[in-house]
């Protein structure tokens, strides 16, 4: 799954690619002893619910719409016969392709959705909805159940964001920074057992990590994913965004 802040500047910065094949363990560091194993017993799936249901990720597609000082905003899970066109659209960007790899046609998007729609619900993707109107892309997963894992000092409850801005028109003024706190504060009240909202986005892509430190996730430090080198970015609950 790829991750992004294609608000701050860019169109895109993937994770997803990177997080879905195996890795070395988790490396050595202060927080080593928060490490999760990743050992998902069938047993604790079949007790999650089947897909849909959001219960790992307690249920995404209720959490309330968020007042932002750029407009109300909503994560809406993909509907994938009505999205396709335009999720593809805008995998189709240059400036996103550049990142998510995924341009082609829309059996590529559906190829990338396939595997979130029909899995057990550990990740959801989403259209971010700014004032009524698609345009952004988001997956919210979790961290501590996905081989991202084996790369950071995973706690369990761990979750994750991708994104991706759609347009050209909507990068590089600052609704990066903006939504990206709206969600992270979404994650962080509809999630009471999560402590942390994590992301990794390509050290190259200097705009997303500057609109992830703005939005008050701190560098961790920089982790080698099989696709990139990334940084880890997290927000604490404990240490929230400042407006």
């Amino acid at each position: 799954m790829p991750t992004t802040d294609a608000s701050t500047d860019v169109g895109a910065d993937p994770v997803p690619r990177s997080t879905s094949r195996a890795g070395a363990g988790p490396p050595a560091g202060p927080d080593t002893e928060d490490t999760l194993e990743l050992r998902l017993l069938d047993g604790f799936v079949a007790r999650s619910g089947p897909a849909g249901e959001g219960d790992l990720l307690d249920s995404v597609a209720d959490w309330p719409a968020a007042a932002t000082p750029v407009g109300t905003f909503r994560l809406r899970p993909v509907r994938p016969d009505s999205d396709l066109p335009l999720l593809t659209r805008w995998m189709n960007d240059p400036a996103v392709a550049a990142f998510w790899e995924l341009a082609g046609p829309e059996e590529t998007t559906a190829a990338h959705l396939r595997p979130q729609r029909e899995g057990d619900g550990r990740s959801v993707p989403c259209l971010g909805v700014l004032d009524g109107v698609p345009m952004s892309y988001w997956e919210i997963y979790r961290a501590d159940l996905d081989p991202l894992a084996r790369h950071y000092p995973a706690r369990p409850h761990d979750t994750g964001v991708h994104l991706l801005l759609g347009d050209a028109a909507d990068r590089g003024r600052g609704l990066g920074t903006a939504l990206l706190r709206a969600v992270a504060d979404l994650v962080l009240d509809h999630r009471p057992a999560c402590s942390r909202v994590v992301a990794e986005p390509d050290v190259r892509n200097t705009a997303s990590v500057r609109a992830f430190l703005r939005a008050g996730f701190r560098l961790a430090g920089e982790v080698d994913l099989p696709d990139k080198r990334a940084a880890l970015m997290i927000r604490d609950r404990a240490h929230p965004a400042q407006t």
